[in-house]
């Protein structure tokens, strides 16, 4: 069994002890295939890892309970599940949140559990609503953790990203990712967690900076 449908199961038996084993893997393996597909570059089972290991670090700094962090690491799962580069802005984060609204009922999670994993992966779409509690506030950190990467680590995220809007012409690319880059560079604080904006964020916006500078910078003409 791979060591990912592993930490599936183990979250899904602590969520739901009643879900029948065999859907717990059955699901689980189709959520997986998603993060598989050919196409994602970032989007993948390294970022959820990713994603895993943030959180893992702010249960250990008690920003988060560990009953909120198998709730956070189930909405890991789901939160980036439909990954198309080409949606219209929030189609993924709606299809991936209405496919934890399909799947977690067939494994017996609290109908609450499920609407507040499905709202945790729709506050993902832009990183700007309300985070009223510290398993929201963990689990937004979480998702951005990557501007926080040792500059090696980050550089490789901004590649990947590029690789997945492949389809999308430099000056575009540019002109768009900067924009996003920002707002997020603009906002008072990156992170929600206190732990999160006194270790992540001077790293962050370092790597913010150093990507702002590079979209800036006049594309080469290799011709």
């Amino acid at each position: 069994m791979p060591a990912l449908i592993q930490w599936w199961t183990q979250d899904l038996q602590q969520l739901s002890p009643t879900a029948f084993e065999d859907a717990v893997f059955a699901h689980g393996s189709d959520v997986l295939r998603r993060w598989t597909e050919p196409h994602r570059r970032y989007h993948n089972t390294r970022h959820l890892v990713e994603v895993f290991w943030a959180l893992e670090e702010l249960e250990q700094v008690a920003e988060l309970s560990t009953d909120e962090a198998v709730v956070a690491r189930v909405a890991a799962w789901f939160h980036d599940a439909f990954y198309d580069p080409r949606a219209t802005a929030g189609a993924n984060e709606s299809d991936s949140a209405d496919l934890a609204r399909e799947l977690l009922p067939g494994l017996d999670v609290d109908p609450d559990q499920v609407e507040q994993i499905a709202s945790l992966v729709l506050l993902t779409a832009g990183h700007d609503g309300e985070a009223p509690d510290g398993l929201t506030r963990s689990f937004l950190d979480a998702d951005l953790w990557i501007l926080a990467a040792e500059p090696s680590r980050f550089d490789a995220y901004c590649e990947q990203i590029r690789a997945e809007y492949a389809h999308v012409p430099d000056p575009a690319y540019r002109a768009g990712r900067a924009a996003l880059l920002e707002d997020l560079r603009d906002r008072p604080a990156l992170y929600r967690t206190a732990h999160a904006r006194a270790q992540w964020e001077p790293q962050a916006r370092n790597n913010l900076d150093r990507e702002l500078t590079r979209l800036a910078a006049p594309a080469l003409d290799l011709a």
